[in-house]
């Protein structure tokens, strides 16, 4: 038998080999996994609340940056400030008419004095029969107009008392602190810009808190996963990290569209729900908000 004529067979013995192949179906990478431990699920590191996104609740020009990306900052410590002569100016007039206001009170209570110790005089002598009705009369009103005169102006004085401490919010609205104590993970501002609570955030804090997992759980597993179950948690990412102890904190009732799921496809047609964990122990080994990681509840 020739060559050639050995070609045909082998040829058909290869695709025969290739179709028998094909015919498996792919491996999955936590097979082994989810047939030792009663589900297995995707996960990230958070926090709960998630970064803090800081805006300048007033428009105005930034005058100073206090603080630089990745430092420590703690709650009440300034951040930015925007330039505060316009809100000083605003306060000061508004001091100006209180002041004004006041005055005007302690004058009208000498007049309302004057006014009602005549008013009562003239009564008296109209009545003894030593004045004239008409002028005891208007004095009486003079009086009453008086007292009105002073309710307004204390009702003034109340007003421009509102207008200071408004003044005086809105200076203090023209500072940016912390609220809480964090890290500046992104700052995104320089002295000189013009600012508003329209433009977006200019400042990302990573509040000090405790680190949890938001896994998504895929529907299957749903009924098998409770509050309170154990799991593990593994970087996904495989760089030998020791599995940290945790346990589900809460389960959503909520379905929707995995976000971890790196194929398309998958992702489009995967139904999962958002399973809370925390960590039984502070963890040894530094987590960084985002980072992937693998979630393996509870041995069978």
């Amino acid at each position: 038998m020739t060559l050639r004529d050995l070609r045909l067979p082998l040829a058909l013995f290869a695709i025969a080999l290739a179709g028998c192949s094909q015919d498996q179906p792919p491996a999955s990478p936590n097979a082994a996994a989810t047939s030792t431990y009663a589900a297995v699920a995707r996960g990230r590191i958070d926090i709960e609340g998630g970064l803090l996104k800081l805006t300048m609740p007033v428009e105005g020009v930034v005058a100073q940056v206090d603080v630089r990306e990745g430092e420590h900052v703690h709650k009440g410590q300034l951040l930015a400030q925007l330039d505060p002569e316009p809100a000083k100016l605003a306060l000061n007039t508004a001091i100006a008419e209180q002041q004004q206001a006041t005055a005007q009170i302690g004058a009208l209570q000498e007049r309302v004095k004057s006014a009602t110790l005549r008013a009562s005089r003239l009564q008296q002598a109209a009545q003894a029969g030593a004045g004239d009705v008409q002028s005891a009369d208007d004095a009486q009103e003079a009086a009453r107009q008086a007292r009105v005169d002073l309710d307004n102006a204390r009702a003034a004085a109340s007003l421009s008392t509102q207008k200071v401490a408004g003044a005086r919010y809105q200076l203090q609205l023209r500072s940016l602190q912390a609220p809480v104590d964090g890290q500046v993970v992104q700052r995104m501002v320089q002295p000189g810009a013009t600012v508003s609570p329209a433009a977006g955030p200019i400042f990302v804090i990573l509040p000090d808190a405790p680190r949890i997992v938001r896994a998504e759980l895929n529907e299957s597993f749903v009924g098998v996963v409770h509050e309170g179950m154990p799991a593990e948690v593994d970087d996904d990412s495989g760089s030998g990290m020791a599995p940290l102890k945790a346990h589900v904190l809460r389960i959503g009732n909520v379905f929707g569209a995995s976000t971890l799921e790196d194929d398309p496809e998958v992702r489009a047609n995967t139904r999962s729900v958002q399973c809370v964990l925390t960590f039984d122990q502070p963890p040894s080994t530094p987590l960084r908000i985002g980072q992937r990681v693998l979630v393996k509840f509870a041995p069978r």
